[in-house]
């Protein structure tokens, strides 16, 4: 977790929503959960593949956060070639909600074409969606 964002928790502590995202910010960090939710159990290179634009030292600075805070567990086999599975702990699973809305409201409200990503307003009930 980055030092700016750890000293706004800080200082709001009654703050649930800015607490959660405290655990939750960074580019990849989301989308590493859902794939973890999802698919159960990923080597690192599986998540580096659904996560094609992410550097490998990203993914691997965005694991280590995910670690510390207790979200998600990290084995390493003693194998050649070395091989690391992540999972998720209980407390990791528990964002389940969480997640499975972010999807639910992007799959309703995001739209991606030609690159580029638009939201998208709800009709109004009544009115049908142009």
């Amino acid at each position: 977790m980055s030092r700016p964002r750890a000293k706004m928790t800080n200082n709001f502590p009654g703050c649930p929503v800015e607490s959660t995202l405290s655990f939750l910010d960074g580019k990849w960090k989301g989308v590493i959960l859902y794939h973890l939710l999802s698919d159960g159990t990923l080597r690192f290179n599986e998540l580096r593949r659904r996560l094609a634009s992410v550097t490998q030292r990203m993914l691997t600075k965005q694991l280590r956060e995910l670690e510390e805070n207790g979200l998600i567990t990290r084995t390493v086999f003693p194998v050649v070639p070395p091989r690391v599975d992540y999972a998720l702990t209980p407390l990791g699973e528990s964002l389940r909600p969480v997640i499975v809305a972010l999807d639910s409201w992007g799959k309703q409200h995001v739209r991606c074409q030609d690159g580029q990503r638009h939201v998208v307003e709800m009709p109004e009930e009544g009115k049908s969606a142009a």
